[in-house]
């Protein structure tokens, strides 16, 4: 019984996450994130060098966020 339940959940998860990526990309979001201010792109002639360090703190701030509401929303 808590195999099917950690079924259910995870895929209802799945699912939430697939269409919050979907609702990102039509609304243009995904296409921001990774240009933010802070991002360090270095590019040469044989050679580029990405590293989106602003991207990844702003995503871990907003997942770290949604983590701590779902654990205080848990019954």
């Amino acid at each position: 019984m808590q195999a099917a339940k950690f079924l259910i959940l995870t895929g209802s998860v799945l699912v939430l996450l697939g269409l919050l990526v979907a609702g990102a990309s039509f609304l243009g979001v995904s296409d921001k994130l990774g240009k933010l201010p802070g991002d360090i792109r270095i590019e040469g002639k044989s050679f580029s060098f990405y590293f989106p360090i602003v991207s990844s703190l702003v995503l871990s701030l907003v997942l770290s966020l949604i983590l701590y509401l779902a654990n205080k929303w848990k019954p």
